[in-house]
């Protein structure tokens, strides 16, 4: 069992220390050549913010108070509020914006959150369409900072910098640093056009993009990462502005947790699955050689490691519960004096404490940029205790949906 395990560790964390070491060089070498903000005196595109609802009579109205807290030019800022059949108060609360100047109100019948974005699109006609999960919030800069990063006619989409919105349980802690690392990897692939998602808590994109590629699809409940996908193959470059700064509900247990990363990750496979011509394709670039391949082996490797590492464990359990059933009582009751020095030290510990703390590094850096105003040293623990091993269950269940082809609902 720990030929089987080093077999899998090494690889693992060779690949993983690779990315890390590539990121942080890319992030240093390239970030302050891409500080980018509009002036006063620039010229503001009219822009629309899609919301598709269903059942968000909860959170709703934060998230319009936060568009119409957005710092940008009124008469140019349009919002459209699509409810999708919600069976709650959702068409209640919607109805209180029905007079105001600058918000849309949309109503259909449930046919998914692609038709809602689809239906938001075409009824608006400004030059720039945003995209904004009802349960997310925006910064006030977040509009400006995202659109003055297209500076170049093949920028279809830019994405902003997502944090969890008041995370207090070690649930959404652990999520907290999660995303803080999220936020620095993103911007990194965005330099080097490898993003592969435009993540449903605000991204905004250039009318064109719809209109040349087409509208957002069902995608396997991840229209987000299909259109991206799409994009890329059509030549679009995907940009990440790091000080647009926008904040969205974290599930707060576990299996709620489980199971919205079931949906990402069988949308992810299944999406790779549709675009593997993608795969080891040099035209297009890192997206092909590199983020796509790596992370589609990333899920393997991750479920591997942790049925080898349990097994692993439990054979060490039982080892020692056979030795100690044979030591006589008094022995038992003796505990050896703890001294570090002597405390056994691998290379793949050694490998996989770098590994952390390049991680937990980057961590910090992704809450700097977004300003999180939290303390990051709990999350950092969660994450740590954790994520390893909460991980390996959303992904063998996605494995074994996508080898069966078993299809799930959103919620």
């Amino acid at each position: 069992m720990q030929i089987a395990f080093d077999a899998l560790m090494y690889p693992f964390l060779f690949l993983t220390l690779y990315f890390e070491v590539f990121a942080i060089l890319t992030f240093f070498d390239r970030e302050a050549k891409r500080r980018r903000t509009l002036k006063k005196s620039d010229t503001f595109p009219s822009v629309s913010v899609i919301v598709p609802c269903f059942n968000e009579e909860k959170t709703l109205r934060d998230t319009v108070s936060s568009l119409l807290g957005l710092d940008y030019p009124k008469e140019q800022l349009s919002i459209v509020l699509v409810n999708d059949g919600s069976t709650d108060a959702t068409r209640q609360v919607m109805d209180e914006y029905a007079n105001h100047p600058h918000i849309k109100l949309m109503h259909q019948k449930n046919s998914g959150k692609h038709t809602a974005l689809n239906a938001g699109i075409n009824a608006s006609r400004s030059e720039y369409i945003a995209c904004l999960d009802a349960d997310s919030f925006v910064a006030p800069n977040a509009l400006r900072e995202s659109v003055a990063h297209f500076d170049g006619p093949r920028i279809g989409a830019v994405t902003a910098s997502i944090s969890v919105y008041e995370p207090t349980g070690m649930v959404e802690k652990m999520q907290q640093a999660e995303y803080a690392l999220g936020i620095v990897l993103r911007h990194i692939l965005s330099i080097m056009n490898g993003l592969y998602v435009t993540p449903g808590p605000f991204t905004v994109y250039r009318r064109d993009v719809f209109e040349k590629v087409g509208p957002f699809r069902a995608a396997h409940q991840t229209e987000d990462m299909e259109i991206a996908l799409r994009m890329q193959r059509s030549g679009w470059h995907i940009h990440n502005a790091p000080r647009a700064v926008v904040y969205t509900k974290a599930p707060a247990t576990f299996s709620l947790l489980i199971k919205q990363r079931i949906r990402w990750t069988t949308g992810f496979m299944r999406n790779c699955i549709d675009n593997r011509d993608i795969f080891g394709n040099p035209i297009y670039g890192v997206l092909g050689l590199l983020v796509l391949p790596f992370n589609f082996i990333l899920i393997f490797f991750g479920i591997a490691l942790f049925i080898v590492g349990m097994l692993r464990l439990g054979e060490n359990l039982w080892q020692w519960l056979i030795h100690t059933s044979q030591l006589p009582l008094t022995e038992l009751l003796h505990f050896p004096s703890l001294n570090w020095f002597f405390a056994p030290v691998s290379a793949i510990a050694l490998l996989l404490l770098i590994a952390m703390t390049f991680a937990f590094g980057l961590m910090y850096v992704g809450a700097k940029i977004s300003k999180i105003s939290n303390p990051m040293m709990l999350p950092i623990v969660w994450f740590a205790l954790l994520y390893g091993l909460v991980a390996p269950f959303w992904l063998m269940r996605a494995a074994l949906d996508v080898a069966l082809d078993i299809k799930r609902s959103w919620r």
